[in-house]
């Protein structure tokens, strides 16, 4: 594998991007224009009616953000310019054919000058409805890989998938593709045909019976959670992400196809400055609640590692994996971009970095005081935790219910708002539990291999880094990203 300068080429190409409102679409639109102003286009596929809609969320979304202030203070006047010469908003959808373009003038500027694509459109609820993951994460690939085929400049598709498409994997994890109807507990009989016909069925069966919208989500959220299950993935999100992934092996072709699949992505380390992010991601939530005091207790392996990459990481691999596999498609193309190997990082230092920090800078609550953070008490299993969840709630619950028998209902409200906590708190722990308590490592042996590419070939290393063995984790979480997560605290 010999690699050019990523700088060299991207000069005068076109690259579409979808789900370009997405945390990592931003970060790679604004590094391109940023370090190579001299590309040719960049088209942005939002999910949008039509071009009024497209330009509305393009101001809202993604150029509004103060992650471009560094592009913007190089460009000065010339900003609005530049962006209007370099961009071509795109309306469409990936779940459909075509990816829902309507404009088939453009659709044919597209065909003839792509020479990139990178597929970042995804849904990544971990309990979304079914019939909506199924047609973005899985469906979309299809759609993706045929849209690419018809591209005659085009030079190489990356796939940007999930390295916990691996479910519960224990051990080290490889990179390896999966194939079309590969089930993870060797259950047979995965087929996508099937479940798109099973979910068409089950919304047709629940309009026939005058379901509520609400009832709806909710039954489609059961089927995706019952349907990942079967086939050994925990949950919605890994399952239909999975999938996609089988459509792209199955259907590449002679296309030059590059799967990322990076770990939890956290923000940023360097670029374009240290510590951007964008709303409360995985276990972000998990250190704003530890900060308002309201996290008392935890469950999970303190041991576990926790395989975490900042976001300029996973874009600089991103970027110098699409050099590397222009026009070939002979070399391994699958890449786990994480930490897990190289610079692990496990809960227990999670949990020493969150009391460090709220220690020092403590949230200051609506009544004007200081909120003080104590260590939180861990559950290492599921039977203490339920025991917890026994003596904690449920009697308190039951308790309730009889009272409501015998004084007619009078506690009513009450008991429904904890059954639903409870019920709440229940889902959330299934869905979670498996990365809590993940036994896994993620083995990087292509990335490392791209890696040496890089440091051998003409790659601008110092732009385009992406090993995680230079990350001091305690200054990182201490000084750059818990005080980026902070700020939501404050808002």
């Amino acid at each position: 594998m010999e690699l050019g300068s990523v700088l060299d080429f991207l000069q005068d190409k076109s690259i579409l991007i979808t789900g370009a409102t997405g945390f990592l679409a931003k970060i790679l639109l604004e590094k391109i224009l940023r370090v190579q102003p001299n590309v040719k286009k960049v088209y942005l596929l939002l999910r949008a009616q039509d071009a009024k809609s497209a330009t509305h969320r393009f101001q809202n979304e993604i150029i509004g953000k103060d992650l471009f202030i560094l592009l913007k203070e190089k460009l000065g006047a010339n900003f609005s310019t530049f962006l209007s010469e370099k961009l071509t908003l795109v309306p469409g959808d990936i779940s459909l054919e075509d990816l829902g373009l309507e404009d088939s003038i453009l659709k044919e500027e597209i065909y003839n000058q792509t020479d990139v694509i990178v597929n970042l459109a995804a849904n990544t609820n971990f309990d979304e409805r079914y019939d909506l993951s199924l047609g973005l994460n899985t469906l979309g690939a299809n759609y993706v890989i045929n849209f690419a085929k018809k591209c005659g400049k085009l030079k190489v598709l990356v796939h940007v998938s999930t390295a916990y498409v691996c479910g519960e994997g224990e051990g080290l994890i490889l990179e390896k593709p999966y194939h079309m109807g590969q089930s993870l507990n060797g259950v047979a009989g995965l087929d996508i045909d099937i479940e798109v016909k099973i979910v068409r069925d089950k919304l047709s069966e629940l309009q026939q019976l005058g379901a509520t919208q609400d009832e709806i989500k909710m039954a489609m959220k059961n089927l995706g959670l019952s349907r990942a299950k079967l086939y050994g993935w925990p949950n919605t999100y890994v399952f239909t992400k999975a999938m996609g992934e089988m459509l792209v092996e199955q259907l590449k072709g002679n296309l030059s196809v590059v799967i990322l699949r990076p770990a939890i992505v956290t923000s940023t380390f360097k670029e374009p400055f240290p510590g951007w992010s964008e709303g409360v991601r995985t276990i972000d939530s998990l250190a704003l609640a530890y900060g308002k005091g309201k996290l008392t207790c935890f469950l999970g392996d303190l041991n576990a590692i926790v395989d975490v990459i900042p976001a300029d990481m996973v874009v600089n691999a991103m970027l110098v994996a699409i050099v590397a596999h222009a026009n070939q498609s002979n070399y391994d193309s699958i890449y786990h971009v994480g930490s897990s190997v190289r610079k692990p990082v496990i809960y227990s230092d999670l949990q020493e970095f969150g009391f460090r920090h709220f220690t020092a800078k403590p949230w200051i609550n609506k009544d004007g005081k200081a909120v003080k953070v104590g260590k939180v008490t861990v559950f290492g299993d599921m039977n203490s935790f339920r025991r917890f969840m026994f003596v904690r709630y449920l009697l308190m619950l039951k308790g309730l219910e009889l009272a409501n028998t015998a004084l007619c209902q009078y506690f009513q409200g009450t008991y429904l708002d904890l059954k639903r906590k409870i019920q709440i708190v229940t889902r959330l722990v299934d869905l979670y539990k498996p990365y809590l308590f993940f036994k896994g490592v993620f083995d990087d042996m292509n990335t490392e291999k791209l890696r040496i590419a890089a440091r051998e070939g003409e790659v601008e290393t110092d732009l385009f880094y992406f090993d995680p063995k230079v990350i001091n984790w305690n200054d990182y979480f201490l000084n750059i990203h818990l005080p980026c997560v902070a700020k939501y605290i404050f808002k």
